[in-house]
């Protein structure tokens, strides 16, 4: 059994988009009408994060992909009432959206702010709708929705897997931000495989987590800008 888990080089990451643009088409993720977005309820299960640091005039940019740490701790499925939020044996914090009563304790609980809560029925161009993704519901008004590290690609690489008779290989499963990523930013793999890529950067001198004091024990690790 793996325990997956990403790490993100941030001296790395342009800020280009590509990783949002891909998690959108992958999930389904509804675009948010001009409306919605006056009244702060843009739907985004990763987005960039700027960050500056310095004082002008000599100052430094970087841009942080945020997205759902997938806690180890998750205070999000503590307070979830009817448990459609949980984290399963593998580390993943998944959504059972059926369960999901939009109480929005999770949306609240989460130090990371990386939840959304559906306030209108999800909207999408009419160009794009032919392109939708088969394999990811369609969440619905009243739910909170996040990213699942993409988990519906671990079902297909499993099962692909077992009828070629072999067991998963760790490359077998990419989340589509992952796969994306022009600059190489983003890793993911099994965080228990000490040989693993994501393991290798976990353990560089520049990794650390956000709000490690927390102790959420988040799986999505940063590697911090350098000078």
């Amino acid at each position: 059994m793996s325990l997956w888990g990403m790490a993100i080089d941030v001296d790395r990451c342009t800020g280009c988009q590509a990783c949002v643009i891909a998690c959108k088409q992958e999930n389904n993720v509804p675009f948010s009408t001009p409306e919605q977005a006056d009244k702060g309820r843009h739907i985004a299960w990763i987005y960039i994060q700027t960050e500056i640091e310095g004082e002008f005039p000599d100052i430094n940019i970087r841009f942080r992909p945020m997205l759902c740490q997938h806690c180890e701790r998750p205070p999000c499925v503590v307070v979830c009432p009817t448990g459609a939020t949980y984290k399963n044996d593998e580390g993943i914090v998944a959504q059972v959206y059926p369960r999901c009563i939009g109480c929005r304790y999770c949306a609240n609980g989460c130090p990371y702010a990386v939840k959304t809560f559906n306030y209108d029925e999800p909207v999408w161009p009419e160009r794009m709708k032919a392109s939708m993704n088969e394999d990811v519901s369609v969440r619905y008004k009243g739910v909170i929705e996040k990213c699942t590290f993409c988990s519906h690609r671990l079902i297909h690489a499993r099962e692909k897997a077992a009828v070629e008779g072999r067991e998963l290989q760790e490359e077998d499963y990419q989340p589509a931000c992952v796969e994306t990523c022009p600059a190489n930013a983003m890793v993911f793999g099994d965080l228990e495989n000490p040989h693993s890529k994501v393991s290798q950067w976990n353990q560089d001198p520049r990794a650390e987590y956000l709000l490690e004091g927390l102790g959420t024990r988040p799986k999505v690790t940063y590697l911090k800008g350098g000078v």
